[in-house]
């Protein structure tokens, strides 16, 4: 469990089903590391570099094949504040960045809908590339998030260009009262 706060961002490459990233803080093989969202397992750590076991279904759901810049955050621990909201990990799919507006310090980003159209609300929750953030607005075929300066600056986000994929996880709550509804 993670809570998209993210601690840092690094370098990234993908080859042959193993995605190595310069990890800025010490890790341990079998830790779970949040990287662009998904929950990966450190498979080795040299001191610079941690190494990650890619499996089908997360290459298919993520963006790890292309990043090159990946946002990390550790598992949450028990005791630990929940800055942001409550994320597993479990990246439902991609979706593309479509634009940017700065107005003052604040800049507006806009992102497609994603199939999951149900879990974006206004006020509500989503994670993209593991980011914590809040949907300020819903349109008909695009929503838009309210990004601070320190988010832009600590986050990954500050690089997308209109058409890169970002990795998205809906509200865990949005998908729970879902299911309670649908039954």
């Amino acid at each position: 469990m993670f809570t998209g706060i993210v601690e840092a961002f690094a370098g990234a490459r993908y080859s042959s089903g193993k995605l190595y990233v310069e990890v800025p803080f010490r890790v341990e093989p079998s830790e779970s590391i949040a990287v662009n969202g998904a929950c990966l397992t450190v498979s080795e750590f040299n001191g610079r570099v941690a190494v990650f076991d890619v499996g089908e279904e997360t290459l298919a759901r993520t963006n790890l094949r292309e990043a090159r810049i990946v946002n990390l955050e550790r598992a949450l621990k028990l005791g630990d504040r929940v800055g942001g909201h409550f994320v597993t990990g479990h990246v439902d799919g991609t979706l593309r960045f479509l634009t940017s507006i700065t107005r003052g310090n604040t800049v507006w980003m806009a992102f497609e809908l994603p199939r999951e159209r149900w879990g974006v609300a206004e006020k509500g929750s989503i994670a993209l590339n593991g980011v914590s953030l809040t949907v300020a607005r819903v349109e008909s075929s695009r929503f838009w998030v309210q990004v601070i300066p320190h988010t832009l600056k600590n986050t990954n986000l500050q690089f997308l260009s209109p058409g890169d994929r970002v990795n998205y996880e809906i509200d865990i709550l949005a998908r729970y009262v879902r299911a309670v509804l649908n039954r």
